[in-house]
Formats: C-alpha cells, structure tokens, sequence
C-alpha cells in the first residue's frame, strides 16, 4: 500500500488515514502509519461485511441439504467438501508449563488423556493483553487459541466443510449469492407467516397459546437449533419456522442463559423475545431449553474467556439492541420463569432436559438434525451426558471455525492480541474439541465461507421494497436498526 501510494506523488512526510468511527469528522479518523494499523483496518473492514447474515446463511445450507439429501442433488447455497481439521487450544512452544495450562499443569498426568507436547500443551491465553500474545512494537498478536487449522494424522478428525457460498445462477438478479434471492423468497411466503403484527394484536390480546394443526400434514425433521441469541439467529429462526411443514415441522430451541453464554451476545431476558417470535408465529408448541451460564467445564477448567464480551450500554451489547427488538413484537403468554419461582410447575427448562424429552417423542427411525450457530456448549454436554446421542443425531451443522491455513484473520475484535480465533470457538475451546472429535456427523460453515456469503446491504435494500408479511417487517425493522446503530455507534463498527 505504502508503495502504491509513494508512485503516485506522496512521500514520508504524508499520511494515511482510515475512517475507524463514522460521522465524527477528523475526531473518527485513525492514522494508519505501519503494517500492524493496516492489518488492524483490513480486519475491521472484513468484521463488518455481512454479520447478521452469517446465521442466516447456515441455517439455509442446512435445511437445503434437510431437503435435498446428502447426496441427491447437492447443496444449493454452498459447496461441500470434507476435511481434517483440529481445535488449536494453546499456543507454541508446546509441551513447556508456565501454569496458564489447566489441562497439563498441577497434575502428574494431562487431563482427559491430552499427549505431552501436543498441539494443546503449550500456552494458553490469560486475559485480553496477555503479554505472551502481543507481539513487541506492534497492535496484533500471535496467539492462537480456538484456531480452527486443517491437519493430517491422528490429530484430525474428518468434518464436512462448507467451502464457499454458491453465486446466483439468476443473471438478472441483483444479489450475487444463490442464498439471499432465496432467503427474500422464503420471508415473503405467505404460507406459515405470522399471526400477528403488533398494531393488530393489542386491541384484541388474549393469552392464549396459539400451535398449528399437523392433523392432515406429513411430519418433516425434528430440528434442534442452538442458539446464542444475537440478532442474526432471531433473523434465522424466522428463516427457518417459514420453512414447509412437510420438510420440517418441529424446532427445538436450546439457548445460553446469558450473555455470549456468559458467553452469548444477550441474555435471559432474551428468552421473552424468542417467546413472542414463536407466539407471532403460531408456534407456541416448540419447547425452549436454557443452557449453560459459562464455558464447558468452568470453574474446574477455569476458561473465562468472556472478558472479549463486547459490552453495551447497560450489558451485553445484543442484549441492548434486543430490548429494542422486543417491543415491536407481540407479547406471548409464555415468559422465563427461574427455578427459584412460586411457579415451579412452570419453571424453564433446561437444556438437556428438553433434549431428552424431544428424544423419547421420536418415531421409529427419526433422526434430529442440529443447528449450532454459537457456542458448543450445550451440544458437548449432550454427547457426554448422553453417550447415544449420535445414533439419534443425523447431522450437526456448527457456525464458526476457520478453514484456512493461517491466512484468514479471525473475528474476535475485541481481543487485538489474539488476531486468528474466532468468536464460538474462542469461548468455549473445549467444547469445541470435544464435538469435533465426537463421532457426531458435522458440517461447518466457517467464517473464511460466512463473510463471502454476506450481501447485508443489497438484502436491507430489497427488504424496505418487498414488505408484504409481519415476520418480514419485523426482519426489515432489525436490519434497519442495525445499520443506523452502525453509522451513529462506534460499538457497532463489527455490523454490516
């Protein structure tokens, strides 16, 4: 870049510099005067291409391959391959303890039978400016931890990997993925559309529960989707209650039980939204499961990575955005109750609870495809406390990870010393290596796939011109927040 702009006149005496926090003048812009602050700015450009897109777009390649089968016909919004893969939960050198390493350090033996200077005996990353990690005289960092790398040998396990998003093969569509023509379409559909939208509802509330007949419809696939309830996966849940019946007829909802899951992007007052979202939509009968409140294994493990939390005004960030959100939904009868309630009959349940309750509600031969798009929590607490969870599990499809062989930067903007993780692994590496080592079957739709499929603009665009459905209008009315959040916030500089 230096050289580029040294051939068109400039010298050592000028500048460069980038627009870091919109509509704040020259108090917004940041010099960019060596190769750190470019790669800082080239990473903040990509983080805020597409991101509530992301889940979206998992949720799509998994219910095309729900439909289509494995093999008839291949996937319609992206393209498949398998690979080896492993979670990289240390840093080198490896085998050397300096007592960050829970897994290796006070004990004669490694835990849970890790190898003496494997890839996960080395250094593990402590706080946000750990000084192992930053890198002298410079702004980014070298570690690695809940880097997803391709391997070979006994270290990998073999995953099915979403490589790329497929373009539209409409030439005279404006939209350049096959998805986004098909994400518009399905929110348009006026089958399975919302009962209520807010103006409509008030005048005439009553708490009733509203679920669909199934009397003369053909049972689809049972599906669990895991959730960490930031804007994206509300976007996604629609996207997927609009899907025909008789390809999927139930969804199960497991869910964090607060922020980022301690660690989800909201928290437990979130759960009254996914409320009225399933209650606009008639589908009051699909059970919610609360998950884990902080990493797998924590305080045993003590994996307390929730400091990279982006925080909010008042919390987690997505928690104050879905304040907003709720208030533009109809009120559902259904609402979190604690465990420490008068109510206990209707307590919420929890995870593992509502997933052993849809398992003994399967018919002969059913299988539960799941959907995780945040962190993998609860699924590695289901396939430990349930060891034939996979004979019931047809397919797992996780949003995160990274493809790349060290080239694509990561997303966790809030950790500069750490330039590679991304977020879902970052926050709970061992429950990432212990799904991606079970012997579930996996398709992962990586961040290197997630920001090429982002179309965030062009979608925004067509929305405020197709507004025909409530769910539709709701969808447009939380983009449209976003992107005005964006411009006005320096918070939300990682949104499209």
């Amino acid at each position: 870049m230096f050289a580029l702009i040294e051939e068109n006149g400039y010298g050592i005496r000028d500048a460069i510099y980038h627009v870091k926090k919109k509509g704040k003048g020259m108090a917004g812009m940041e010099k960019v005067d060596s190769m750190a602050m470019v790669e800082a700015m080239l990473t903040m450009y990509e983080n805020s291409q597409g991101y509530y897109m992301w889940d979206s777009f998992a949720a799509g390649v998994a219910f095309s391959t729900m439909r289509n089968g494995e093999s008839n016909g291949g996937n319609e919004f992206a393209e498949l391959e398998y690979m080896n893969i492993t979670v990289i939960t240390s840093n080198e050198p490896y085998g050397v303890r300096d007592g960050s390493n829970p897994f290796f350090d006070g004990g004669a033996t490694p835990k849970f039978g890790l190898k003496e200077g494997g890839v996960h005996s080395g250094h593990v990353q402590t706080g946000i400016r750990n000084s192992f990690c930053l890198v002298p005289g410079s702004n980014s960092g070298r570690c690695q931890d809940g880097y997803t790398k391709e391997v070979s040998g006994s270290e990998g396990v073999r995953v099915r990997v979403a490589t790329s998003a497929k373009p539209n093969t409409d030439n005279s569509s404006t939209f350049d993925r096959e998805f986004v023509k098909n994400f518009l379409k399905v929110l348009n559909l006026p089958k399975q559309t919302g009962r209520f939208s807010i103006t409509t509802q008030f005048p005439y509330y009553r708490e009733v529960l509203y679920k669909p007949d199934f009397m003369n419809v053909s049972r689809g696939k049972p599906v669990i989707f895991d959730m960490d309830m930031s804007p994206g996966d509300f976007v996604s849940l629609i996207y997927l209650l609009k899907a025909p019946r008789e390809f999927l007829t139930e969804v199960t909802l497991l869910k964090c039980s607060r922020g980022f899951w301690s660690m989800a992007w909201a928290n437990i007052a979130s759960i009254d939204v996914v409320y009225d979202i399933l209650h606009m939509m008639g589908r009051d009968d699909m059970p919610v499961g609360v998950g884990n409140a902080t990493a797998w294994g924590t305080p045993t493990l003590g994996c307390t990575n929730d400091y990279a939390i982006p925080m909010g005004s008042g919390g987690f960030i997505d928690s104050d955005t879905l304040y907003g959100l709720a208030r533009s939904l109809p009120r559902s009868p259904r609402r979190y109750t604690p465990k420490s309630s008068d109510d206990p009959e209707h307590r919420q349940p929890l995870a593992f609870e509502v997933w052993q309750s849809v398992r003994k509600q399967l018919g002969p031969g059913d299988k539960i495809t799941v959907l995780t798009s945040g962190l993998l929590t609860n699924l590695a607490n289901i396939s430990l406390s349930d060891r034939d969870a996979s004979s019931v599990i047809e397919r797992v499809y996780v949003v995160g990870l990274i493809r790349d062989g060290g080239h694509e930067k990561g997303n966790v903007f809030t950790v500069p010393s750490n330039k590679y993780a991304e977020f879902n692994m970052f926050l709970d590496p061992l429950a990432a290596k212990t799904v991606i080592e079970s012997n579930l079957n996996i398709t992962l739709i990586p961040l290197t796939v997630q920001r090429k499929a982002a179309s965030f603009g062009a979608v925004l665009e067509a929305l405020e011109q197709t507004q025909q459905t409530p769910e539709l209008k709701s969808v447009h009315g939380l983009c449209s927040l976003l992107k005005e959040l964006q411009s006005k916030h320096n918070l939300y500089h990682h949104v499209a």
